[in-house]
């Protein structure tokens, strides 16, 4: 009597939008398969600010992983930190001891980049995670009530500033969304003068929004000095101390309140997975996905460097690890039927798009429209949008949040759930 033959291990780390799609992928496969996550949700980051700004609650960008695949008898979770990987043995290290694999995926995603500044880093607040977003959230609302009860006019006007750092979607976004939420505050707040409330987005360079045309750019801006915010391009910020914001030229904003959106790079731990890394942190893969010094090692999305017929490398961006996702999966099943003609990955860009407020956004180079601004943007936005969205749950209830803050402005999430004396 013939044996059975034991089913080949795929191994994914990071259960955000590429390594999903590959676990579901491989759900339907003759494989095991084993996700691995430090997390037990999927959280959708792009709407992380408006968790940020008491828009939405946590339970609506966040997806327990283990739902996604109740119906799936080959899938299963693994809650743990992923550390490195023993190409040589193939093993995953993990805090929670070893794990063999026969194919590995790496999808872990990225972390804030401060670019080596320190001291930028311990005071500032990023927004990568779901703890990051109710922090700013609980800390925004702290200094509404603080400054509320302060009467040193300085100290007052420090707590008042709000700084984001980073001319890309989410900078945009956050400094948006945050002269909305003070919007609400200044109707409930009757001893406050809202002319000492300000927001300020610092851009490094020349411009913000660098993936779409030089028009949207612009109407960005102009939307965003409209609403109040104080953009300031061409600004570098070298320092902060919890107090004052030190930039470049040798000024100074005096803050409280620092949101660092400028860049990302890869988990810390893709250096230990024995490929090259880019100065970014991000594994260096070649045409099929594979990391150098294993065939059976692939890497994908914001912790991948992919750059081949590309000026640069794949930008972090959800569709980038999904495609990915797809290749990635093709090119195993085809290792595992023992097949060597592996597809080569090729990235069809599908646009890019930043919401600025309430029915206002920007969208460059879709299928359906090359550019659209204002409410019609807003719309295609919110619609993508809800489509990524995980759960029924989830699209029900953002959809009637976002329709009823549109007429209203109402945010019922400005709940500060962290006491300090």
């Amino acid at each position: 009597m013939q044996q059975n033959q034991k089913k080949p291990r795929i191994v994914i780390v990071g259960a955000g939008f590429g390594g999903v799609k590959l676990a579901k992928l491989f759900a339907k496969e003759n494989v095991d398969v084993l996700l691995v996550d430090r997390h037990n949700f999927q959280l959708f980051q792009p709407l992380l600010y408006q968790v940020s700004t008491a828009v939405l609650s946590t339970d609506e960008i966040a997806y327990p992983v283990r739902a996604f695949f109740r119906k799936s008898r080959n899938v299963e979770f693994f809650m743990a930190k992923a550390e490195g990987v023993d190409q040589a043995r193939k093993v995953l290290l993990t805090n929670h001891g070893e794990i063999a694999y026969d194919y590995l995926i790496l999808a872990a995603g990225a972390t804030t980049n401060y670019f080596g500044m320190q001291e930028v880093e311990a005071h500032s607040y990023g927004m990568k995670t779901l703890q990051e977003a109710l922090h700013i959230r609980n800390h925004v609302l702290h200094m509404f009530e603080r400054a509320n009860k302060e009467t040193d006019p300085e100290v007052r006007r420090r707590m008042l500033t709000f700084v984001v750092v980073g001319g890309g979607p989410t900078g945009i976004e956050e400094s948006g969304a945050l002269t909305e939420l003070f919007g609400i505050q200044q109707k409930e707040f009757h001893n406050l003068d809202f002319s000492e409330v300000s927001v300020k987005l610092i851009e490094a360079t020349a411009n913000v929004l660098p993936m779409v045309a030089p028009n949207l750019r612009e109407h960005a801006v102009k939307v965003l000095r409209k609403k109040g915010v104080d953009v300031m391009l061409n600004t570098q910020v070298v320092g902060y101390d919890g107090n004052d914001l030190k930039l470049k030229d040798g000024t100074t904003i005096p803050t409280q309140t620092v949101i660092w959106a400028a860049g990302v790079k890869a988990v810390p731990f893709i250096k230990d997975c024995g490929g090259e890394v880019d100065r970014g942190g991000r594994i260096i893969v070649n045409e099929k996905l594979q990391v150098e010094g294993s065939d059976c090692v692939f890497a994908i999305g914001d912790c991948a460097h992919y750059q081949h017929g590309t000026e640069r490398p794949l930008p972090t961006v959800a569709p980038v690890a999904m495609q990915q996702a797809q290749t990635a999966h093709d090119n195993i099943m085809k290792l595992i039927q023992g097949q060597q003609d592996l597809a080569t990955f090729h990235y069809k860009d599908l646009g890019a798009m930043a919401t600025i407020g309430r029915g206002e956004a920007v969208v460059d180079k879709t299928k359906i429209n090359p550019q659209m601004t204002g409410f019609i943007a807003w719309c295609a936005w919110m619609f993508v949008h809800l489509l990524r969205l995980a759960g029924a749950h989830a699209n029900f209830t953002v959809a009637i949040k976002w329709t009823w803050n549109l007429f209203s402005g109402t945010r019922l999430g400005r709940i500060i759930t962290n006491i300090k004396d």
